[in-house]
């Protein structure tokens, strides 16, 4: 008879299911943690991973013991044993994530695995694991195509300084964490490759993610020009939503066994398999894209600092606006503040020049530029110079209005104005999706004249054409870089020096490395002064900064290099501290600020939201959640703030509710939610009448956006 082994698995089952932890099977063998497996689960076979028997403690949610009673354990049904286990390390990062942002285990251990691999068994897995060995024997190519190799530009002072003192600090510890604080253009890129070829030189693998995609390609050949016809050279891959599911197989393989030596993502990538890890980078650390917006809504960059100390490796946060909470950290000394304030070849940073608004005659003109700005645009045109004009607005323009009614584009499906996009004659709602052609009357009143209201940055990109007929424009935003490969190619000619002003969103102004702009404009910034959201200065300021660092990169071109802000409150502190580039003057300050106020890093957060056919039903759905979770906390100071609704409350025509709760520690926000929410699975169940039944609802914690 053969002697059956219980083992623990986690699957991915959906949160009101209430299987939260892991499942008891049996198997004829032992299997180490972190197998991958397949296992009846009701009446379907599904993907699951074995599971360390032991829970490391941050974990609240693994299944008590089983009770003394006889029951019949199912059995595994499949070991995929052509893929080698994940890591003891791996499997705590896992459970950490799920314990910390409320999840399940599985849920989170099966969603940050490629989805390949749950499609395919253990003979198709090892064809796929054998052929791609084959691919990457020693005398093949690079899983990236890879040029040949420049020259090495020497290190900066500044640059040497910073490795000389990170070396020393690795040297003393055994996983540190490094806020590298440097401005924009003073070479931190130079300085992530040179921390790399150190651990690479080790036999360590790198991590380094970067915010969005469309910064991975640039950031990958700068990697790839130096590593990859070196005397040894490296194995480069990608991980990000841009792949193929093929290709991400493959990437994520490459890593997972060890094959590859440095590993470039997006946020998603903090949770590659990486056996040998020894740096992590994250690049332009401060930027919001790193917070995960559904399921489970981790923090990657908060998460790279929790690996780091699990796989003790250095972590190497860089940004020349950190965000508060990293300013923080390094204040009080928990990370190490490394500076680097001077750019490279020691050129300057463009000067800011403030336009007042206020001062020009409104002659009712629909004009976005300001004379001063034209003026500014054509003497860069005349000297062969590039512009960059940015506007966070996508579209010809936010609505659309009739002067007779009163009529506007709103989206008869979200609390919302459809945006008007003339290139296809369009209103678009930027929430659900829903299009519609531009009507040729009010559909109201049966007025002809029909006028948009406001701009975007199809509107920008036509009036610069009006006032600038020679200039070559280009516009860069979600809406002109659907198609594959269109954002590289726009890129690419901005490089080539094609293109003499350059609209876009935010997309455009950060992380480009353009050496002919020597103008960068910001159109309309003042919205975000004066939002609820009190992470709206921070965000503006990061961005302004960070577009103005788009000018002047080539050192030649540097001392003439502006910044031009047309607002209507040049007065505004923000606005001072930006003309000085002086960020820690703005930190201080809006620390200040935040700690009379008890905001994070001061305090910390977690946003419960409910999504409902009707606001009432949303509204008492969490009424009666804040019941429960006062009663729950007993004690502890906790605040359960009343709901409220999203900043867009109507949404396909779903109510979005939102209850804000507050701790001074986050050991004491933990406690209570871990005690709270399993109780809410059964709230919401009770609600199954038409007029209160619950469609969704969820835990954002440390949210971003409130």
């Amino acid at each position: 008879m053969v002697d059956l082994q219980q083992v623990r698995i986690v699957v991915d089952a959906p949160q009101h299911s209430g299987l939260t932890g892991p499942l008891d099977y049996t198997s004829e063998h032992p299997l180490a943690p972190g197998s991958l497996v397949r296992v009846p689960l009701g009446r379907r076979d599904v993907a699951g991973l074995v599971w360390p028997a032991v829970q490391p403690d941050s974990t609240p949610d693994a299944l008590p013991a089983a009770p003394a009673l006889p029951i019949t354990l199912r059995a595994v049904q499949q070991v995929v044993r052509s893929l080698p286990p994940l890591s003891p390390r791996w499997c705590e990062l896992v459970s950490f994530t799920a314990a910390y942002y409320q999840r399940s285990i599985g849920e989170v251990a099966l969603s940050v695995l490629p989805p390949e691999l749950r499609k395919l068994d253990d003979a198709q897995l090892r064809r796929r694991i054998d052929r791609l060995r084959r691919a990457l024997l020693p005398d093949s190519l690079p899983e990236v195509a890879l040029p040949g190799l420049r020259g090495v530009p020497a290190a900066s002072a500044e640059q040497a300084q910073v490795l000389a003192q990170l070396d020393a600090l690795r040297t003393a510890q055994q996983s540190p964490v490094v806020l590298l604080h440097g401005a924009t253009g003073s070479g931190k890129t130079e300085v992530y490759l040179r921390a790399a070829e150190q651990v690479l030189a080790a036999g360590r693998q790198v991590l380094v993610l970067v915010p969005e995609i469309n910064l991975t390609p640039q950031l990958e050949a700068r990697f790839a020009e130096r590593f990859g016809a070196a005397p040894t050279p490296r194995r480069i891959v990608s991980l990000h939503s841009g792949l193929t599911p093929a290709q991400r197989l493959r990437h994520w393989l490459a890593a997972h066994l060890g094959l590859a030596d440095l590993v470039l993502g997006t946020r998603l990538a903090v949770f590659a398999s990486l056996p040998r890890l020894g740096l992590i980078v994250v690049d332009e650390e401060h930027d919001p894209s790193y917070k995960q917006q559904e399921g489970a809504r981790y923090s990657a960059r908060d998460l790279a600092v929790y690996r780091g100390r699990l796989e003790q490796a250095t972590v190497l946060l860089g940004s020349a606006t950190p965000s508060l909470e990293s300013w923080q950290r390094a204040e009080e000394g928990r990370y190490t503040r490394l500076a680097m304030p001077s750019r490279i070849g020691s050129g300057a940073l463009p000067r800011v020049r403030l336009v007042d608004m206020n001062q020009l005659p409104r002659s009712g003109s629909s004009q976005a530029l300001s004379p001063q700005l034209v003026a500014a645009l054509q003497q860069r045109i005349e000297r062969g110079e590039q512009s960059l004009v940015f506007l966070n607005r996508r579209g010809y323009a936010p609505v659309l209005h009739c002067g007779a009614c009163g009529w506007k584009s709103a989206c008869p499906h979200c609390s919302a104005w459809r945006v008007f996009h003339k290139l296809d004659r369009s209103l678009r709602c930027h929430h659900c999706g829903f299009t519609q052609a531009v009507p040729r009357a009010c559909p109201d009143c049966g007025n002809t004249d029909i006028a948009p209201i406001g701009r975007g940055t199809e509107r920008l990109e036509e009036q610069l054409a009006q006032v600038l007929p020679e200039a070559r424009v280009a516009r860069i935003d979600a809406d002109s870089t659907r198609l594959k490969g269109s954002l590289q190619a726009q890129l690419g000619a901005v490089h080539a020096g094609e293109v003499d002003v350059l609209v876009g969103t935010q997309m455009i102004a950060k992380g480009h490395d353009f050496r002919r702009i020597t103008l960068v404009a910001a159109v309309n910034p003042d919205s975000a002064l004066f939002s609820s959201d009190f992470r709206a200065p921070e965000r503006l300021f990061a961005l302004l900064l960070q577009a103005a660092g788009r000018a002047g990169r080539d050192a030649a071109q540097a001392a003439r290099s502006e910044m031009w802000v047309q607002t209507w409150h040049p007065q505004h502190a923000l606005y001072a501290a930006l003309r000085r580039h002086d960020f820690a003057a703005f930190a201080a300050s809006q620390l200040a600020e935040r700690e009379m106020a008890g905001l994070p890093p001061y305090s910390h957060l977690a946003l419960l939201r409910a999504e409902a056919r009707s606001a009432t039903a949303a509204r008492d759905f969490l009424r009666a959640a804040s019941e429960i979770g006062t009663a729950s906390a007993g004690s502890a100071v906790v605040a359960f703030y009343p709901p409220v609704p999203a900043s867009v409350a109507r949404v396909a025509n779903v109510e979005r509710m939102q209850m804000l709760i507050e701790a001074p520690s986050r050991v004491m926000l933990q406690r209570v939610l871990a005690g709270w929410l399993p109780q809410l699975h059964a709230l919401r169940n009770e609600r199954r009448g038409a007029d209160e039944r619950i469609l969704r609802w969820a835990v954002d914690v440390d949210p971003l956006a409130i």
